[in-house]
């Protein structure tokens, strides 16, 4: 029996680590003793950087980390380090933005080469192991590399310190003294309206990306467009795009959540990782559709969001896992089938023949089913990327329940119950395949991510399963992911937590504390939220041009120190930051927040202003910096019913400028929430009643103790 060989990556945490424990490649882990290494044996470093769900990562493991030819070169020319980037996204931020400057273009994995003092020479993302697609195959890469560094090392090394201080000046952002001008915000809406696909929602052709964030600020832009026929546009934008991914198969019509994007433009056919970040900005975008538009099919996507993450997501502690590969061993092929590992495939885990349907369903049921959901014969997958989808189906509505009534001449709550059968009968049976792998570690950022929109959702939707689950997951961030310093660190895994947080942890994890005040009336909450805000500022705050950095002032510095506004898949924490800001300036009235934020927003000014529809967060930020804001107060108990009834009015409406907190008539912690809350100190009950301050720029109307009077002048202010 042959024994099977580990590497330098058996100890790590990281589930993408560990995945590459036993690859005939001597990995190491970032760290000091590969680089040492490097310079003892005079050896170039070949930086591999990815995560676990990752597709393309598993071909280059299977097609090259697997292969001894390969390995071989690597052990003995290079020094190989494997990096997950959901662990260390400072470092992958570093390095991807390397290699695009170097050659246009990146993703994952992502492979670069460094000297050993960890400057990049060369780069890229995929290779085959040999040369093919007009790629050059990775074995003559290495080859061609070891030459160039035996051959002309001083090249190599000039070369890198070009590369690196084009890096570190292209990475300064000059100090603006102007704000964004408000004409920022029609020129991001101009950007998205004509990006915008008509026919089938979205933006752009394929790859399409959910983007839930833009929609976000859409619906916010919306509030503040004067003339009609933009108003329109823009929720018109925001309502195709939602209904055409809740219905492509985008969206797992079975177990519920979305998949990470599509690979066409029609959102039939996607790629079928689920990452927690999709589902929380998505839940969210949801949820603020529902409070414009009212249309319950948008509560119900968000239900079912949050009902997939709690049943397959959140550990039993609390925290929330990263992600679902989206590849998996086909149903009959659980077994090793002659590669080192089994062989997995994208989708398999998915993907129905029309001849398993009909087997498992009722021959009435069945041709349903078909019809709803465009089922065919030889399969649906128009669009098939990488030729593992023949002959078989991807659920997506293809024609809507009215229609599939009048085609079977039944009624459409009858249609319904239909449909919810034999999914429920689908869904067992799938439960049964080899499942995606899981990475289950868990990491602050996504999770304050998630704890944000399940703590509005809570609210919106009046189900306190959400809030618990909101609560359960802060709670274990705050009980296990900070050291008795206060210090906040990023991932926690198999008992352990570990990596100094980054911006984004800060940053995320606040938006979701005060969301989970607002949800609770919980002054720890808030308390926690100032306390890490503050210790933010003292980490990353950049004193000479404004704005954050990605990683903190006590962390590993690289060969150049980052900063990131855009708002790619998730939105940057330079701008969660600045939100953050907003949002505690409103609550406690301290000018030091909302200097900060404006002084956020100046250093970035420049950067927004040349292409707004990339900084879709960062312009929500802006937006309710402009005002006008809404502070409402509730004086009483929070189990009061009229307290209760002023709180789900407040959520039944669309009020993306608002802060909300509770004075309770009496509490142990009065003297704390008054420290955070002053203003609070002058909004006491009227007749000792439950009363509400409906305030605006801090302005506030009389109080009302008549909650009918109350709930209309909230939708008189949020008609405004």
């Amino acid at each position: 029996m042959t024994t099977v060989k580990s590497n330098h990556l058996i100890k790590e945490k990281s589930p993408y680590l560990l995945q590459h424990a036993h690859n005939p490649v001597d990995w190491y882990a970032w760290g000091s003793e590969p680089f040492q290494k490097a310079k003892q044996e005079n050896k170039p470093v070949f930086l591999s950087i990815g995560y676990s769900t990752c597709h393309w990562c598993h071909v280059m493991e299977h097609e090259s980390f697997e292969n001894e030819e390969i390995a071989k070169i690597l052990n003995e020319h290079f020094v190989s380090i494997k990096v997950d980037r959901e662990e260390r996204p400072d470092i992958d931020h570093v390095y991807m933005t390397t290699v695009t400057t170097l050659t246009g273009q990146g993703g994952w994995p992502l492979s670069v080469f460094l000297t050993p003092d960890k400057k990049p020479f060369w780069g890229g993302t995929y290779f085959p192991p040999y040369a093919k697609w007009g790629s050059p195959g990775f074995k003559d890469v290495l080859l061609s590399l070891h030459g160039y560094w035996t051959d002309k090392q001083d090249q190599v090394l000039s070369s890198s310190e070009q590369i690196s201080e084009t890096l570190r000046k292209n990475s300064v952002v000059s100090s603006e003294s102007a704000m964004i001008p408000q004409e920022v915000l029609d020129a991001a809406f101009q950007q998205y309206d004509q990006s915008f696909d008509r026919e089938y929602g979205g933006f752009g052709q394929a790859p399409k990306f959910a983007m839930g964030h833009s929609l976000s600020f859409l619906l916010r832009y919306r509030l503040r467009a004067k003339m009609t026929e933009v108003k329109a546009s823009a929720l018109n934008i925001v309502e195709k795009t939602l209904t055409a991914m809740a219905h492509g198969g985008i969206y797992d019509h079975l177990g519920d959540g979305f998949h990470r994007y599509s690979t066409d433009r029609e959102w039939q056919v996607p790629h079928f990782e689920k990452m927690i970040y999709d589902q929380a900005i998505l839940a969210r975008s949801y949820l603020e559709a529902y409070q414009v538009t009212h249309n319950t099919e948008y509560a119900r996507l968000a239900r079912e969001i949050f009902e997939y993450v709690l049943r397959d997501m959140q550990d039993k502690n609390g925290g929330f896992y990263c992600a679902e590969d989206a590849d998996s061993l086909e149903p009959d092929d659980a077994v090793a089938n002659g590669f080192p590992k089994p062989h997995k495939k994208e989708g398999a885990f998915y993907l129905w023949k029309e001849e398993e349907i009909l087997n498992l369903l009722s021959l009435e049921d069945a041709k349903i089913f078909i019809f709803y959901y465009g089922i065919e014969k030889n399969g649906n997958a128009r669009y098939d990327p990488h030729g593992e989808f023949t002959g078989k189906n991807i659920l997506s509505v293809t024609h809507d329940r009215e229609e599939t009534a009048r085609h079977f001449q039944k009624p459409a709550e009858e249609i319904d119950a239909i449909l919810a059968r034999c999914r429920q009968k689908l869904l067992t049976v799938r439960s049964q395949r080899p499942r995606p792998h899981l990475d289950d570690k868990i990491i602050v950022d996504w999770n304050g991510l998630m704890i944000s929109s399940l703590a509005f959702g809570s609210k919106v939707l009046n189900d306190p399963r959400y809030q618990q689950a909101a609560e359960k997951a802060a709670q274990f961030i705050l009980d296990r992911l900070i050291n008795s310093d206060g210090r906040l660190f990023h991932r926690y895994r198999d008992g352990e937590a570990a990596i100094l947080a980054t911006l984004e942890d800060y940053a995320f994890f606040v938006n979701g504390l005060l969301d989970l005040y607002e949800a609770t009336f919980e002054i720890i909450y808030l308390k926690k939220a100032v306390e890490l805000t503050r210790q933010m500022v003292d980490l990353f705050w950049d004193d000479a041009a404004g704005g954050f950095f990605m990683s903190a002032s006590d962390g590993e510095q690289l060969f150049f120190r980052a900063k990131e506004a855009y708002d790619a898949a998730i939105p940057s924490g330079n701008s969660l930051a600045a939100l953050n800001l907003v949002r505690l300036y409103h609550v406690t009235l301290a000018d030091e927040w909302r200097s900060k934020a404006e002084a956020l927003l100046k250093s970035f000014a420049r950067e927004i202003s040349s292409r707004p529809s990339s900084y879709p967060q960062m312009l929500a930020a802006f937006d309710f910096l402009l005002g006008p804001s809404q502070e409402i107060v509730l004086v009483g108990s929070k189990e009061d019913a009229a307290v209760k009834e002023m709180i789900q009015a407040v959520y039944d409406q669309f009020l993306p400028h608002r802060v909300l907190a509770l004075r309770p008539m009496q509490s142990s912690d009065m003297d704390e929430i008054f420290n955070l809350i002053p203003f609070m100190k002058t909004q006491k009950a009227v007749d000792n009643k439950p009363t509400f301050y409906i305030c605006e720029n801090h302005i506030c109307r009389l109080p009302l103790t008549d909650i009918k009077k109350a709930k209309e002048l909230l939708g008189r202010v949020s008609e405004h």
